[in-house]
């Protein structure tokens, strides 16, 4: 089971990371905070000082075509904001 999924790279989280030095990932939504937080710590290298999950819910759709009503959702997907330690941080772009 992979823990971290991706990095979110939005400018919200962009602006966490340079003046809170906290990092967004998307997670598994089966991860607890422990788990993050050793998962980021073992990918990193880093130390986590605080972790905070978000879930988001599925986005619920409805499209009226020729054939008829077609209902339709996205998938539910859990999010995680792991604050570092001072004077850490993440390159986030150093493998793009």
């Amino acid at each position: 089971m992979s823990i971290l999924i991706k990095p979110i790279i939005t400018e919200k989280a962009t602006m966490q990371s340079e003046v809170l030095n906290a990092y967004a990932f998307q997670v598994n939504t089966k991860a607890n905070k422990v788990e993050i937080k050793k998962a980021v710590e073992a990918a990193y290298g880093v130390s986590v000082e605080k972790v905070r999950t978000i879930n988001v819910r599925p986005d619920r759709r409805t499209r009226y075509t020729k054939t008829g009503i077609q209902h339709g959702k996205t998938n539910a997907v859990k999010k995680a904001i792991v604050q570092l330690a001072e004077g850490e941080v993440i390159d986030l772009y150093s493998n793009m």
